[in-house]
Protein backbone atom coordinates (compact mmCIF):
# COMPACT_ATOMS: atom_id res chain seq x y z
CA UNK A 1 0.00 0.00 0.00
CA UNK A 2 2.98 1.98 1.11
CA UNK A 3 4.47 2.04 -3.29
CA UNK A 4 0.34 2.67 -3.94
CA UNK A 5 0.51 5.84 -2.04
CA UNK A 6 3.81 6.63 -3.54
CA UNK A 7 3.10 5.74 -7.21
CA UNK A 8 -0.24 7.51 -7.28
CA UNK A 9 1.13 10.88 -5.69
CA UNK A 10 4.36 11.39 -7.76
CA UNK A 11 1.71 10.54 -10.80
CA UNK A 12 0.08 13.52 -9.87
CA UNK A 13 3.32 16.14 -9.09
CA UNK A 14 5.46 15.47 -11.86
CA UNK A 15 3.10 15.54 -14.99
CA UNK A 16 1.75 18.96 -13.82
CA UNK A 17 2.11 21.63 -16.67
CA UNK A 18 5.67 22.05 -18.55
CA UNK A 19 7.00 25.49 -17.59
CA UNK A 20 10.85 25.74 -18.85
CA UNK A 21 13.23 27.32 -16.16
CA UNK A 22 14.66 29.94 -16.73
CA UNK A 23 17.28 31.95 -14.76
CA UNK A 24 16.20 34.55 -12.56
CA UNK A 25 16.77 38.23 -13.50
CA UNK A 26 19.02 40.61 -12.10
CA UNK A 27 17.83 43.05 -9.07
CA UNK A 28 17.72 46.84 -10.09
CA UNK A 29 20.02 49.01 -8.22
CA UNK A 30 16.67 50.65 -6.80
CA UNK A 31 15.56 47.78 -5.32
CA UNK A 32 18.93 46.68 -3.83
CA UNK A 33 18.98 50.27 -2.36
CA UNK A 34 16.11 49.30 -1.05
CA UNK A 35 16.73 46.50 0.62
CA UNK A 36 19.99 48.30 2.37
CA UNK A 37 17.73 50.52 4.35
CA UNK A 38 15.61 48.24 5.38
CA UNK A 39 18.24 46.31 7.00
CA UNK A 40 20.09 49.65 7.81
CA UNK A 41 16.59 50.33 9.57
CA UNK A 42 16.41 47.43 11.37
CA UNK A 43 19.73 47.30 13.36
CA UNK A 44 18.82 50.96 14.25
CA UNK A 45 15.13 49.74 15.16
CA UNK A 46 17.40 46.98 17.60
CA UNK A 47 20.12 49.14 19.16
CA UNK A 48 17.89 52.36 19.40
CA UNK A 49 14.47 50.51 20.41
CA UNK A 50 12.73 52.43 17.34
CA UNK A 51 10.32 50.20 16.14
CA UNK A 52 8.48 52.61 14.43
CA UNK A 53 11.65 53.01 11.40
CA UNK A 54 9.79 49.81 10.09
CA UNK A 55 6.16 50.02 9.37
CA UNK A 56 6.85 52.58 6.53
CA UNK A 57 8.23 49.48 4.47
CA UNK A 58 5.49 47.09 5.31
CA UNK A 59 2.22 46.06 3.70
CA UNK A 60 -0.96 46.63 5.57
CA UNK A 61 -1.42 42.81 6.05
CA UNK A 62 2.78 42.03 6.47
CA UNK A 63 2.97 38.46 8.20
CA UNK A 64 6.18 38.27 10.48
CA UNK A 65 7.09 34.59 10.85
CA UNK A 66 9.34 34.40 14.33
CA UNK A 67 10.58 31.07 15.85
CA UNK A 68 9.10 30.16 19.17
CA UNK A 69 5.94 32.66 18.38
CA UNK A 70 2.75 32.22 16.86
CA UNK A 71 2.64 34.37 13.42
CA UNK A 72 1.69 37.77 13.68
CA UNK A 73 -0.32 39.45 10.62
CA UNK A 74 -0.74 43.23 10.23
CA UNK A 75 1.23 46.90 10.47
CA UNK A 76 -0.12 47.56 14.04
CA UNK A 77 0.48 43.89 15.05
CA UNK A 78 3.82 43.58 13.72
CA UNK A 79 4.78 46.68 15.53
CA UNK A 80 3.36 44.98 18.98
CA UNK A 81 5.86 42.39 18.14
CA UNK A 82 8.65 44.46 18.12
CA UNK A 83 7.66 46.70 20.97
CA UNK A 84 7.45 43.86 22.88
CA UNK A 85 10.88 42.34 22.27
CA UNK A 86 12.37 45.70 23.15
CA UNK A 87 10.94 45.91 26.42
CA UNK A 88 11.93 43.05 27.49
CA UNK A 89 15.48 42.84 25.95
CA UNK A 90 18.37 45.66 25.57
CA UNK A 91 20.16 44.90 22.54
CA UNK A 92 23.77 45.56 22.88
CA UNK A 93 25.16 44.44 19.58
CA UNK A 94 23.13 43.54 16.15
CA UNK A 95 24.50 42.58 12.33
CA UNK A 96 22.57 41.81 9.92
CA UNK A 97 23.89 40.89 6.56
CA UNK A 98 22.40 39.59 3.08
CA UNK A 99 23.22 36.51 1.39
CA UNK A 100 21.34 36.73 -1.71
CA UNK A 101 18.50 38.67 -3.36
CA UNK A 102 16.77 37.00 -5.83
CA UNK A 103 13.95 38.49 -8.25
CA UNK A 104 10.72 36.12 -8.36
CA UNK A 105 8.78 37.95 -10.76
CA UNK A 106 6.56 40.33 -8.96
CA UNK A 107 8.20 39.63 -5.76
CA UNK A 108 12.08 39.81 -4.18
CA UNK A 109 13.32 37.27 -1.94
CA UNK A 110 16.55 37.89 0.55
CA UNK A 111 17.96 35.63 1.65
CA UNK A 112 20.61 36.75 5.08
CA UNK A 113 22.30 36.03 8.66
CA UNK A 114 21.96 37.85 11.89
CA UNK A 115 23.30 38.27 15.19
CA UNK A 116 22.01 39.23 18.25
CA UNK A 117 23.93 40.24 21.79
CA UNK A 118 21.00 40.95 24.22
CA UNK A 119 20.35 41.68 27.41
CA UNK A 120 17.28 40.70 29.72
CA UNK A 121 16.14 43.81 31.47
CA UNK A 122 14.79 41.63 34.55
CA UNK A 123 18.08 39.49 34.87
CA UNK A 124 20.52 41.43 33.19
CA UNK A 125 21.87 38.12 31.72
CA UNK A 126 22.94 38.48 28.22
CA UNK A 127 22.90 35.99 25.39
CA UNK A 128 24.21 36.31 21.46
CA UNK A 129 22.02 34.44 19.06
CA UNK A 130 23.08 33.76 15.76
CA UNK A 131 19.97 33.11 13.26
CA UNK A 132 19.06 33.33 9.61
CA UNK A 133 15.95 35.31 8.12
CA UNK A 134 13.67 35.80 4.77
CA UNK A 135 12.51 38.76 3.73
CA UNK A 136 10.05 39.10 0.70
CA UNK A 137 9.17 41.94 -1.02
CA UNK A 138 6.15 42.80 -3.05
CA UNK A 139 6.82 45.23 -6.40
CA UNK A 140 5.14 48.25 -6.28
CA UNK A 141 6.39 50.00 -9.53
CA UNK A 142 9.66 51.29 -8.57
CA UNK A 143 9.28 50.51 -5.30
CA UNK A 144 9.10 47.65 -2.56
CA UNK A 145 7.21 46.82 -0.02
CA UNK A 146 7.38 44.48 2.45
CA UNK A 147 5.00 41.26 2.82
CA UNK A 148 6.71 38.65 4.99
CA UNK A 149 9.63 38.30 7.29
CA UNK A 150 10.47 34.89 8.43
CA UNK A 151 13.36 33.80 11.11
CA UNK A 152 14.82 31.29 13.35
CA UNK A 153 17.83 30.33 15.16
CA UNK A 154 21.69 28.45 14.66
CA UNK A 155 21.24 26.90 17.46
CA UNK A 156 19.13 25.74 20.69
CA UNK A 157 18.65 28.80 23.14
CA UNK A 158 19.43 28.44 26.55
CA UNK A 159 15.77 30.08 27.36
CA UNK A 160 13.44 29.66 24.22
CA UNK A 161 10.50 31.16 26.25
CA UNK A 162 11.74 34.13 26.29
CA UNK A 163 10.63 34.28 22.65
CA UNK A 164 7.47 34.04 23.18
CA UNK A 165 5.44 37.42 23.99
CA UNK A 166 1.57 36.57 24.61
CA UNK A 167 0.88 40.24 24.87
CA UNK A 168 1.16 40.31 21.54
CA UNK A 169 -1.59 38.78 18.94
CA UNK A 170 -1.73 35.96 16.95
CA UNK A 171 -2.48 33.83 13.91
CA UNK A 172 -2.92 30.67 14.46
CA UNK A 173 -2.30 29.37 11.10
CA UNK A 174 -1.63 25.70 11.94
CA UNK A 175 -5.57 25.70 13.30
CA UNK A 176 -6.70 28.48 10.84
CA UNK A 177 -8.83 28.05 7.75
CA UNK A 178 -6.66 26.72 4.75
CA UNK A 179 -6.53 26.86 1.07
CA UNK A 180 -9.08 24.58 -0.72
CA UNK A 181 -8.17 22.45 -3.33
CA UNK A 182 -9.97 24.04 -5.90
CA UNK A 183 -7.38 25.08 -9.30
CA UNK A 184 -4.32 23.02 -10.67
CA UNK A 185 -1.53 24.66 -8.24
CA UNK A 186 -3.17 24.02 -5.20
CA UNK A 187 -4.32 20.91 -6.04
CA UNK A 188 -0.34 19.96 -7.29
CA UNK A 189 1.04 21.60 -3.72
CA UNK A 190 -2.06 19.47 -2.10
CA UNK A 191 -0.21 16.76 -3.57
CA UNK A 192 3.35 17.16 -2.81
CA UNK A 193 2.50 17.68 0.69
CA UNK A 194 0.71 14.62 1.05
CA UNK A 195 3.84 12.82 -0.13
CA UNK A 196 6.10 15.16 2.48
CA UNK A 197 3.83 13.82 5.43
CA UNK A 198 4.40 10.39 4.59
CA UNK A 199 8.11 11.08 3.99
CA UNK A 200 8.72 12.97 6.90
CA UNK A 201 6.37 9.89 9.27
CA UNK A 202 8.62 7.26 7.72
CA UNK A 203 11.70 9.27 8.16
CA UNK A 204 12.32 8.48 4.73
CA UNK A 205 15.44 10.64 4.14
CA UNK A 206 15.87 9.22 0.25
CA UNK A 207 12.16 10.84 -0.46
CA UNK A 208 12.91 13.61 1.38
CA UNK A 209 16.16 14.99 -0.77
CA UNK A 210 14.08 14.65 -3.59
CA UNK A 211 11.97 17.54 -2.82
CA UNK A 212 14.53 20.22 -3.25
CA UNK A 213 16.21 21.52 -6.32
CA UNK A 214 19.99 20.51 -7.03
CA UNK A 215 20.83 24.30 -5.39
CA UNK A 216 18.10 23.94 -3.08
CA UNK A 217 18.43 25.78 0.66
CA UNK A 218 16.63 24.26 3.85
CA UNK A 219 16.73 26.41 6.60
CA UNK A 220 16.17 24.44 9.73
CA UNK A 221 15.44 25.65 13.23
CA UNK A 222 18.48 25.25 15.56
CA UNK A 223 20.43 24.55 12.32
CA UNK A 224 22.56 26.23 10.53
CA UNK A 225 21.98 26.91 6.80
CA UNK A 226 21.71 23.50 4.62
CA UNK A 227 22.70 24.23 0.99
CA UNK A 228 23.25 21.95 -1.82
CA UNK A 229 22.40 18.32 -3.31
CA UNK A 230 25.06 17.10 -0.80
CA UNK A 231 24.63 19.09 1.96
CA UNK A 232 20.92 18.50 2.47
CA UNK A 233 21.59 14.61 1.75
CA UNK A 234 23.96 14.76 4.74
CA UNK A 235 21.49 16.87 6.99
CA UNK A 236 18.37 14.69 6.20
CA UNK A 237 20.04 11.65 6.35
CA UNK A 238 21.06 12.80 10.46
CA UNK A 239 17.88 14.37 10.67
CA UNK A 240 15.67 11.00 10.05
CA UNK A 241 17.81 9.10 12.24
CA UNK A 242 16.71 11.65 15.70
CA UNK A 243 13.18 12.16 14.49
CA UNK A 244 10.52 10.81 16.70
CA UNK A 245 7.38 8.88 15.86
CA UNK A 246 4.51 10.94 14.18
CA UNK A 247 1.54 9.13 14.94
CA UNK A 248 -0.32 12.34 12.93
CA UNK A 249 1.14 15.00 10.41
CA UNK A 250 -1.16 17.24 9.31
CA UNK A 251 1.04 19.72 6.37
CA UNK A 252 -1.16 22.60 5.09
CA UNK A 253 -1.19 25.97 3.66
CA UNK A 254 -3.28 29.45 4.36
CA UNK A 255 -1.86 31.55 1.11
CA UNK A 256 -0.16 30.66 -1.95
CA UNK A 257 1.69 33.37 -4.46
CA UNK A 258 1.80 31.64 -8.28
CA UNK A 259 4.62 33.88 -9.76
CA UNK A 260 5.25 31.66 -12.32
CA UNK A 261 8.36 29.99 -12.05
CA UNK A 262 8.09 30.51 -8.85
CA UNK A 263 5.45 29.48 -5.79
CA UNK A 264 5.67 30.82 -2.67
CA UNK A 265 3.78 28.61 -0.08
CA UNK A 266 3.18 29.49 3.29
CA UNK A 267 2.60 26.61 5.02
CA UNK A 268 2.02 25.10 8.42
CA UNK A 269 1.73 21.51 10.45
CA UNK A 270 0.40 20.22 12.90
CA UNK A 271 2.07 16.76 14.69
CA UNK A 272 1.19 14.23 17.11
CA UNK A 273 4.32 12.36 17.89
CA UNK A 274 5.77 10.53 20.77
CA UNK A 275 9.61 9.71 21.42
CA UNK A 276 10.84 7.14 24.53
CA UNK A 277 8.16 8.64 27.45
CA UNK A 278 7.49 11.28 26.00
CA UNK A 279 4.51 12.73 23.28
CA UNK A 280 2.90 15.81 22.35
CA UNK A 281 1.48 18.25 19.87
CA UNK A 282 3.40 20.12 18.11
CA UNK A 283 3.19 23.15 15.93
CA UNK A 284 5.08 24.71 13.23
CA UNK A 285 4.87 27.03 10.28
CA UNK A 286 7.36 27.01 7.15
CA UNK A 287 8.03 29.40 3.97
CA UNK A 288 8.91 27.78 1.08
CA UNK A 289 9.99 29.09 -2.12
CA UNK A 290 8.91 26.27 -4.86
CA UNK A 291 10.45 26.45 -8.42
CA UNK A 292 9.49 25.03 -11.99
CA UNK A 293 12.46 22.62 -13.29
CA UNK A 294 13.33 22.20 -17.08
CA UNK A 295 11.41 18.77 -16.55
CA UNK A 296 7.78 20.06 -15.60
CA UNK A 297 8.64 19.03 -11.67
CA UNK A 298 7.95 21.68 -8.52
CA UNK A 299 10.61 21.31 -6.35
CA UNK A 300 11.50 23.53 -3.74
CA UNK A 301 14.00 25.80 -3.73
CA UNK A 302 14.25 28.04 -0.38
CA UNK A 303 12.77 26.95 2.79
CA UNK A 304 12.71 28.27 6.27
CA UNK A 305 11.00 26.34 9.13
CA UNK A 306 10.43 27.48 12.23
CA UNK A 307 8.20 26.13 15.40
CA UNK A 308 5.58 27.60 17.11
Amino acid sequence: MKYTFYTLVLVVVFHGEQVHSQSAAPVNDQVLAALKAYRSGYTQCMLEKKPDLLTSYYVDNVRLMPEFQKTVVGKDHALLYHKAFLSRFTVKEYTRKELEITDLGQQILEVGKFTTTATVNTTAKTYTWQGKYFTLWQKNGKTISLICEAWNYDHALEAEDLMHFSEVPVYDVALAPHEPVNNNIRFELAALNRLMEATVSQHDAGIWQQFYTDDGMFCYSRNPICQGKQALHDFLEKHCRDLVVFEKLDIRNDRIDHLGQYIVEYASHVAIWRGGDYSGVGLGKDLRIWRREPDGSLKIYRHIAMYD
